[in-house]
């Protein structure tokens, strides 16, 4: 199936990474639904990158809401090929003991179960369509595998997301879903603007921190989106060259 007829939801899509995604996927002719919980931000996105994609409000962390979206997919295309899961949030960079039970659980509900539902809904239609099978795509973020300083909650959600990717990797196998994830380092979004400024480094240390151009992690994602259904990049890392990431501390 070439990308001219494929249909992707990429959720978090009107700010940063998602509306980057969303971008390359419709440069590569895909039916892109940008999905997120505010509309003018999403209307705003669509404007910048240009394209016809179809926006869509809905809130990954309200299973209603999730199913709504899925449903309305399916009713105006009858199928979908590609799930990006990128929504996610992060917590104030606070001492642990500090963080409340509401934080803690705003980035696990948006981070961790928005990912999980919106996977599930992609599964029911994905089996039973023909040709049958999809791609989901999940964001995990170098913090699947290393933390920074007073980031609990968002740490604790990337490193589920990646036993989340390896889950719905396994038990698509018998229906033709492939599933990956992309691991960002220091991408340029608003929720990492302040890297620019210093954030606090494990030795205590506060220190200003290099980015790299959302396009970058874009240009990947469609790498990973265009591989046949028997072929998959289970993992991927994309990251600025110079950050603080490998190494010894």
């Amino acid at each position: 199936m070439s990308s001219q007829s494929r249909i992707a939801i990429v959720t978090g899509a009107g700010t940063g990474v998602g509306k980057a995604i969303s971008a390359a996927l419709l440069k590569e002719g895909y039916n892109v639904v940008m999905a997120g919980r505010r509309q003018e931000v999403l209307e705003k996105a669509a404007q910048e990158i240009g394209g016809t994609p179809l926006l869509a409000t809905a809130d990954v962390t309200d299973a209603e809401s999730v199913k709504a979206l899925f449903s309305k997919v399916k009713d105006r295309f009858g199928r979908l090929d590609l799930l990006v899961n990128n929504a996610g949030i992060g917590a104030p960079p606070v001492p642990l003991e500090d963080l409340t039970l509401e934080q803690w659980q705003t980035v696990v509900d948006t981070n961790l179960t928005g990912a999980f539902l919106c996977t599930q809904e992609a599964f029911r239609i994905m089996k039973a369509q023909d040709p049958r099978g999809g791609r989901i795509i999940n964001n995990g973020s170098v913090s699947a595998y290393a933390p920074r300083p007073f980031s609990a909650p968002y740490t604790a959600t990337k490193h589920a997301v990646l036993g989340l990717t390896k889950s719905t990797s396994l038990d698509g196998r018998a229906y033709d879903i492939a599933c990956g994830q992309i691991d960002i380092g220091n991408a340029a979004t608003d929720m990492t603007a302040r890297m620019s400024a210093g954030v606090l480094q494990a030795n205590g240390t506060t220190m200003a921190e290099p980015t790299i151009d959302p396009v970058h992690v874009a240009q990947a994602v469609v790498y990973m989106a265009s591989l046949p259904l028997d072929a998959n990049v289970l993992n991927m890392t994309v990251m600025a060259t110079k950050m603080p990431f490998v190494g010894r501390g």
